[in-house]
């Protein structure tokens, strides 16, 4: 089981990726903003980020937690529109350990924060 926070800010689609990784034997802590993290990430093993989202730069978020120290033994994992090459660039190149489409994370989530917990 791993302490999950998700950065989510859509409430239904939140609300989806909270059961689907509650359903498989995780805490999760569905968040909408970046205070919650900055608050809430030392106490975390999956960081998990909506990149679809204006509300909040996950990617610049992510990138200054990791360059603070924050994020140390916390892995990443990030979703965005498939259409948005660009994002998911950007994403890997400030670290995150997986990015997939957001069609991926309804799908997979689960799996995909059990791979990054067995890392």
């Amino acid at each position: 089981m791993a302490r999950v926070l998700a950065l989510v800010p859509d409430l239904l689609f939140g609300s989806r990726v909270q059961s689907m990784l509650a359903g498989a034997g995780h805490e999760v802590e569905l968040v909408s903003g970046e205070t919650d993290v900055w608050e809430q990430i030392g106490a975390t093993d999956v960081l998990v980020v909506d990149l679809t989202t204006d509300d909040v730069d996950g990617i610049e978020l992510v990138d200054t937690l990791k360059t603070g120290g924050e994020m140390h033994g916390v892995r990443s994992l990030a979703f965005y529109s498939h259409v948005d090459a660009e994002v998911r660039d950007r994403a890997l190149a400030a670290g995150f350990d997986t990015v997939v489409p957001r069609s991926r994370m309804a799908r997979e989530g689960a799996a995909l924060v059990e791979g990054l917990v067995s890392r």
